[in-house]
């Protein structure tokens, strides 16, 4: 998997039934290790140009899951494309905030077993 991934990268991810979003908040370097830091959007879509054009217009995108943090391996294990990058909005890391003050946990299951989704 391509790890230049970086902050503000909208990812792209395929099931049977359509194509869903993810979108990285912030990558952490612990020793090693990294930790990936990811937002899921609730929509699914028909093809990547359906969801290229949403991506024109995040706004109206509904968040499935404000956060989640995953081990290198986990993410590693989600099959993902970069479609674009645009900046993280402040709002946007609020639940990441919330994990780094409760010093939270670090999933090490892919970001689809997380979400319910295969």
């Amino acid at each position: 998997m391509d790890h230049t991934f970086n902050p503000g990268d909208d990812l792209i991810f395929q099931l049977e039934s359509g194509f869903g979003l993810l979108r990285v908040l912030a990558v952490e370097h612990k020793r090693s290790d990294r930790i990936w830091h990811l937002m899921a959007y609730e929509e699914l879509f028909p093809d990547v140009e359906a969801a290229e054009r949403a991506l024109t217009q995040p706004e109206n995108l509904h968040v499935r899951t404000a956060h989640l943090a995953l081990t290198d391996r986990a993410f590693e294990r989600t099959p993902a494309a970069r479609l674009g990058n645009r900046p993280v909005m402040s709002e946007e890391l609020a639940a990441y905030r919330r994990w780094a003050e409760d010093d939270g946990d670090v999933s090490d299951r892919s970001a689809l077993l997380m979400l319910g989704l295969r």
